[in-house]
């Protein structure tokens, strides 16, 4: 039987995302971002098309790397200014039942005594429908801004990463007993302190002695997204994520990702099915595929070239200002940065022609990022998103935009129909928390490293 698709909508609390110059479109409303009800009228949408969830981006930091300087970062909004994903949260949670939440929260400059304190805060106002995707951070900014000399090389990241999550899991799920609330308005006992644990963490990074802040919320962990593609990412995924969100134009590309990242989750002691993965792509959609062609052409319009190579520079951690722009992006491949290392990879082969150029590259990814473009009728989308799914075995998509509200308003009103009459999305919304709609249980797996910190468990830290 084919499997059901998932999707979730992608974005980002800023003006510019991955469309970089489309927020002067005269239907855009993006410049609305730092308002309620632009987010909570989104999440309505997408609640009324049945989305898993919204997937919310992050950086810390400015992209300052093209022309050595932050000014084509401010001209073109390009993922600044940014506000924190987190605080959109729970107004979008109080006008919806069942969408879920996936926030991006860079561990790297965050004690995880109080970012664990934040989350389980999330889980319980959302009732259990937060995720955190997991990142380490790549701009030097970032690293600038919280007081350090620069960020920390790539594989050092993802060590710290490793014993980060050993500190979160111990406090979400070895400090709190299920049934150490009591509650108990006689004896005046809210909480039976025989059940409530301090634990204990001494690794490489992170040091901690205390006990967790929160009571146990519905999920106690969050459902965990990671994006790491690199060897050292996939390491770790494969390890922790239950989420995996990747990005290329390439269906083979994915493939191989896909196939690999199921056989390193059984090498870690986990099942192939542990691992929900979502692709990226940027759906516009007309009432024919002309007609969607032609709205995509009038979205280029609009495009603005230097805003698409500020973010890829900053992604890359190579100033593309230095290039010339009919260079082709070939002569990028054999760079090796600290940001993040396979942005030359993916972009390299993001249209199949070795003869790409710097140009070419920063037009394409002028609407939608670093995605394929589906443009098309509601069916022909629906059947491109198909035909992805089964040729390369994602679970789903997370979905990028052209035009605020434009693009998720036209996708749930003739996509998701056509997906629906080809029985392969669903048409109400299961019950219970974020990872019970998605794996059908409400605890991370038994055999998913946080299970060895769980209550009665060792919870000393090595």
């Amino acid at each position: 039987m084919p499997r059901e698709i998932l999707l979730n909508a992608f974005h980002m609390n800023c003006i510019g995302h991955q469309s970089h110059g489309l927020w002067t479109h005269p239907r855009d409303t993006a410049r609305h971002y730092n308002t309620l009800g632009y987010w909570t009228d989104l999440a309505k949408t997408l609640e009324r098309g049945l989305f898993d969830g919204l997937f919310l981006a992050d950086v810390l930091g400015v992209y300052d790397v093209y022309g050595n300087s932050p000014d084509a970062a401010l001209r073109n909004a390009t993922q600044v200014p940014v506000n924190d994903p987190l605080m959109l949260v729970p107004a979008m949670a109080m006008v919806t039942e069942h969408l879920g939440f996936g926030v991006t929260c860079t561990l790297s400059y965050e004690p995880p005594y109080t970012f664990a304190r934040r989350m389980s805060t999330l889980d319980h106002l959302t009732n259990g429908r937060i995720g955190w995707n997991i990142v380490t951070g790549y701009l030097n900014s970032a690293a600038q801004g919280m007081g350090e000399g620069g960020q920390k090389g790539h594989d050092t990241r993802y060590e710290m990463a490793e014993d980060y999550m050993q500190v979160v899991y111990k406090l979400w799920e070895g400090s709190w007993e299920d049934d150490a609330v009591v509650e108990d308005r006689q004896t005046g006992v809210f909480a039976d302190p025989a059940k409530v644990h301090r634990v204990s963490h001494d690794g490489p990074f992170y040091q901690l002695d205390a006990m967790h802040l929160c009571e146990p919320s519905p999920q106690r962990t969050p459902l965990l997204y990671q994006a790491g593609a690199s060897p050292k990412g996939r390491e770790f995924a494969a390890r922790n994520a239950e989420c995996l969100f990747i990005a290329s134009t390439s269906k083979e590309w994915i493939k191989d990702y896909v196939d690999d990242m199921r056989a390193r989750a059984v090498e870690a002691g986990r099942q192939p099915d542990d691992l929900k993965i979502f692709a990226i792509c940027t759906p516009i959609i007309g009432e024919t595929r002309a007609a969607a062609e032609e709205k995509l052409a009038e979205y280029r319009d609009y495009v603005r070239t230097e805003g698409a190579l500020t973010q890829i520079s900053g992604a890359m951690g190579i100033d593309l200002a230095e290039f010339d722009l009919d260079t082709p992006v070939s002569v990028l491949a054999d760079r090796k940065t600290d940001a993040t290392q396979t942005a030359i990879e993916t972009l390299a082969r993001a249209s199949g022609n070795p003869n790409w150029t710097i140009r070419q590259m920063g037009e394409f990814a002028g609407v939608g990022g670093r995605t394929p473009i589906f443009a098309g009728s509601g069916s022909d989308v629906a059947e491109e998103i198909i035909n992805w799914v089964d040729e390369t075995g994602i679970d789903g998509f997370n979905l990028a935009y052209a035009v605020m509200p434009e693009t998720f308003d036209d996708f749930v009103d003739h996509v998701v129909p056509e997906l629906q009459a080809r029985d392969r999305y669903k048409t109400a919304y299961k019950q219970g928390s974020m990872r019970e709609k998605l794996f059908g249980r409400a605890r991370l797996a038994d055999n998913h490293p946080a299970s060895a910190v769980r209550i009665g468990s060792n919870l000393q830290g090595e």
